[in-house]
């Protein structure tokens, strides 16, 4: 090993095996070169003229190749980021059963107001947040669209008094978004962190709406409720849920209603109206049912998101529905079948 130095005078070669020079077990070194270049400072306790050495730099160059056994074979140790394990982690934990790993739930205000005795039924809402609950802890990201029906309905108000579509709609949107700020509570009250995000700004009371963010929020375990619908008039809170479980990525649409699901006629009328078990896109818009508006199940159809209709008020829908279980009416894809989106 060669000493260099500023000095005219070449220095003596040092040698690994001598006793008189310690080497310092501070090592510095540069990974980006394919030599390696390391730097040890010198110290000597037995001689008076080590202060010249005791600051000397020693390069040593060689081969990453070599097999010397002077060498210095030290190489950076690639250390993950939190990040990643926590991913990892969380990927280990979920059981391979589950059908879907994220999911958006539709609940209709009508859905909130229970027995219609008042706006919001407290055990409604904590009923959703509890099931929501059992589902995150097994690692599934839920993403919530809320309507607004049970507080104002701006498509039944337009004309009223003057009021014209666009500013009935706006106050509907206003609407959903006081059922999302009451789901958020409820949840947040039992443990579950939760972020709702407005489709218009309302900075002081929820977060704008923005799909990375969302997404970051679900990566992290957070539940997201959207709410104020598109933002825009003259489209409904389903086209909301569809809009936004594409945008996010999700892959199936539950929409929670009061109804077991979707029959093949209107079950009030006829007692011996079936059940349907699946259904197509195709079957929902030649047949008119009323499920989602046809805005919202094109959309649906174009993504190839699955949606799923069943009952909010039966207790343990939410969470079969979530994990896949056979709950309700499928449409867009059969039980058996794999659920992965194209």
């Amino acid at each position: 090993m060669v000493v260099e130095s500023g000095h005219k005078n070449p220095l003596p070669v040092l040698s690994s095996s001598s006793s008189t020079p310690l080497l310092s077990p501070f090592l510095s070194f540069s990974s980006s070169s394919p030599k390696l270049s390391s730097t040890l400072l010198l110290r000597n306790s037995t001689s008076s003229s080590s202060s010249f050495y005791s600051n000397l730099p020693i390069r040593s160059s060689h081969s990453q190749n070599a097999s010397s056994s002077d060498s210095f074979n030290f190489r950076e140790p690639e250390i993950p980021s939190m990040s990643t394990f926590q991913h990892s982690m969380n990927e280990s934990s979920k059981p391979s059963s589950l059908k879907w790993r994220r999911v958006l739930l539709k609940v209709s205000g009508e859905a909130l107001a229970g027995d219609q005795s008042q706006n919001i039924d407290p055990k409604i809402t904590m009923a959703i947040a509890r099931e929501v609950a059992s589902v995150t802890r097994l690692g599934i990201e839920v993403a919530l669209v809320v309507g607004g029906g049970n507080i104002f309905r701006g498509s039944s108000w337009a004309g009223c008094g003057g009021l014209d579509r666009s500013s009935a709609d706006y106050i509907g949107m206003l609407a959903t978004v006081m059922n999302a700020i009451f789901l958020q509570a409820t949840m947040e009250s039992i443990g579950i962190p939760t972020r709702v995000q407005t489709a218009f700004r309302m900075s002081e009371v929820a977060e704008p709406y923005i799909r990375r963010r969302a997404v970051r929020h679900l990566e992290k375990g957070r539940v997201v409720i959207f709410a104020a619908g598109i933002g825009n008039p003259f489209f409904t809170t389903d086209t909301a849920a569809a809009l936004r479980c594409a945008e996010i990525n999700a892959e199936v649409v539950l929409k929670a209603t009061n109804v077991d699901g979707v029959y093949d006629d209107d079950p009030k009328r006829n007692p011996q109206a079936r059940l349907l078990d699946t259904l197509t896109y195709q079957e929902v818009i030649s047949k008119d049912l009323s499920v989602m508006d046809m805005t919202a199940i094109t959309l649906c159809q174009e993504n190839n998101i699955p949606v799923v209709v069943f009952n909010l008020n039966k207790p343990g829908n939410i969470e079969k529905a979530i994990k896949g279980e056979g709950v309700g009416t499928l449409i867009g894809a059969t039980w058996n079948s794999s659920m992965s989106r194209t």
